[in-house]
């Protein structure tokens, strides 16, 4: 029905977390009608990022510097890590302007069903940095199964080694009603209530 090369293109951009088969079709039709100049921008946009962005050597996040700006910043409290799965995660908390420690990126959870084991995320590079100088590890796995059995998990790796594990709290979100929360947020919310 389409040409090959065009019929390879939709099939990349299907490949992509979230894009569906339309959407795959809508995109790569945009990127045919681009003009030159435009379309050449967006390969050297893609090719730049994938030749200059890597992992930080000490949090695992992505960077185009020597080190992240969190890492390489004087100004972070260096006794807490925050954990997160993923980058994406890391840009919410800063957004946040609440938390000033440092971060541990995991690029992934602990998942048996999907032969993903401790050894096949930056748990060993999290555990290199535990020192005198981390306190407490701030773990913010996300609330699934996964999420929380990598939490649990790290929480019994790191307690001998006397660093305080902290889980970061789930609950209702800020707009949301009571009455539409299921059980498990509701729960959450009551574990991790705090007073005023």
């Amino acid at each position: 029905m389409y040409p090959e090369a065009l019929r390879l293109l939709i099939e990349e951009f299907e490949r992509l977390p979230g894009i569906g088969k339309k959407s795959a079709v809508r995109l790569a039709f945009h990127v045919m009608n681009m003009s030159d100049e435009k379309a050449e921008r967006f390969v050297g946009a893609v090719e730049n990022a994938r030749a200059k962005v890597h992992l930080c050597p000490v949090c695992q996040n992505l960077t185009d510097g020597e080190l992240c700006p969190v890492c390489a910043s004087e100004k972070r409290d260096r006794s807490v890590i925050c954990v997160t799965e993923g980058p994406k995660d890391i840009v919410a908390m800063e957004k946040t302007h609440e938390y000033n420690g440092l971060y541990h990126c995991l690029h992934g959870v602990i998942s048996p069903m999907d032969n993903i084991g401790p050894e096949d995320i930056k748990l060993k590079e999290l555990l290199s940095r535990l020192n005198e100088d981390v306190k407490e590890v701030i773990l913010a796995t996300n609330l699934t199964v996964e999420g929380e059995a990598t939490a649990m998990y790290i929480a019994k790796l790191i307690k001998p080694l006397g660093v305080k594990a902290t889980r970061i709290a789930h609950g209702i979100p800020v707009g949301g009603d009571i009455e539409f929360a299921d059980e498990v947020t509701l729960a959450r919310a009551i574990e991790g209530r705090r007073e005023l």
